[in-house]
């Protein structure tokens, strides 16, 4: 995959998880606004959907951010565990891959994402 194409990409990525991340930041938690129990209830799951996927949205910008430090240390493409290179469709469907599919497969495995 062309470099300038993924940091391209990668940026793009960065710079919407941002604007998410802001928004779902900034949003007041609901149980405040609800006078009623099951309200409540209903405002406390949402909540919850709400703080998930701002982990979500962290999680995946940190991952943005690492491709675009291997970008910087000309190591992108290449698999943090085991050296081999990335195949292209991977890193095009996932720019911010930062693992062969083998290495990714044992990585889940021990269950770690």
């Amino acid at each position: 995959m062309d470099i300038t194409i993924a940091r391209k990409r990668l940026e793009e990525m960065r710079d919407e998880l941002d604007r998410s991340i802001t928004y779902l930041a900034g949003t007041e938690p609901l149980v405040r606004a609800t006078p009623d129990l099951a309200d409540a209830g209903s405002s406390l799951s949402e909540n919850d959907r709400t703080e998930a996927i701002l982990h979500s949205a962290r999680g995946q910008r940190e991952g943005v951010l690492a491709a675009l430090e291997r970008i910087e240390a000309r190591r992108y493409g290449e698999c943090v565990d085991c050296g081999h290179e990335i195949p292209e469709g991977r890193l095009e469907a996932l720019p911010d891959a930062s693992r062969c599919v083998q290495c990714q497969a044992k990585h889940a495995r021990r269950g770690r994402r």
